[in-house]
């Protein structure tokens, strides 16, 4: 599924890309990762995929997934999705025994839409579920990394995916905050990351980026094919993008 999903995201995205100052947790971390992150559209799916075999080939990635979303895509569940009913206190219940059971492993990896729901990279506050603050408790072994996403049209006819990782907390440090202190800690860990990105997002400045995969470049079909053929009668190598690396 990530080489599906790597296809895809080519095919219909400009590209996926890290600001320079991204540096994503370590792969050796002896214990358990929780990786929480908002979510601003439907591709937030893909590029958790992505970076999760690109970045984490050799650990085992789970992430919860809105119950009624999941029954309508249940490919989802056989790659490491399991089911919360985001709207009862029972749904919480079973997200922090599958939490529980998930972190009990050294070696996976909690992708969280911390959120709980689609929400514009502009809104604040961003309005974390608490469950999330909770975990510490469960995992004091565990790194807690803030991840922000955003897309953005630049110059080429699809959008540029973005994502940017900031700095670690450990678990035993958010464990020793009251519940209500520590959720602070981990919303404000995020947005700080999100600012940060937006930030550079809207220079629009390729240079400030390292890309994680390119997309396909240019507008397509028989436009590009006659510039193609145009670029090869004149001797010319044919540079598909609306603006050439070089110029």
């Amino acid at each position: 599924m990530v080489a599906w999903f790597d296809r895809y995201l080519r095919r219909h995205l400009d590209g996926l890309s890290q600001p320079l100052w991204s540096v994503p947790p370590p792969a050796g971390h002896p214990g358990p990762l929780v990786i929480y992150c908002n979510h601003p559209a439907w591709w937030d799916a893909a590029v958790v995929i992505l970076l999760a075999g690109k970045l984490y080939p050799g650990r085992d990635h789970r992430a919860p997934f809105d119950a009624a979303m999941l029954a309508k895509y249940k490919i989802f569940e056989r790659m490491g999705a399991f089911g919360v009913d985001l709207e009862t206190a029972r749904g919480g219940a079973q997200f922090l025994a599958a939490a529980r059971t998930i972190l009990s492993d050294p070696k996976a990896v909690l992708w969280i839409t911390a959120q709980g729901r689609f929400q514009d990279v502009r809104v604040r506050p961003l309005g974390l579920r608490p469950g999330v603050a909770r975990l510490p408790e469960l995992a004091p072994g565990a790194l807690f990394v803030p991840l922000s996403l955003e897309y953005a049209f630049w110059e080429e006819r699809g959008a540029e995916a973005f994502a940017a990782f900031g700095p670690p907390m450990t678990g035993a440090d958010l464990a020793a905050l009251p519940r209500a202190e520590r959720l602070a800690r981990l919303e404000g860990a995020l947005t700080d990351t999100l600012d940060r990105l937006g930030a550079d997002v809207m220079t629009r400045e390729p240079e400030r980026f390292r890309p994680i995969l390119a997309g396909k470049k240019g507008v397509g079909g028989l436009y590009d094919l006659w510039r193609r053929i145009a670029a090869r009668l004149r001797g010319r190598s044919f540079d598909p993008a609306h603006r050439s690396p070089t110029r």
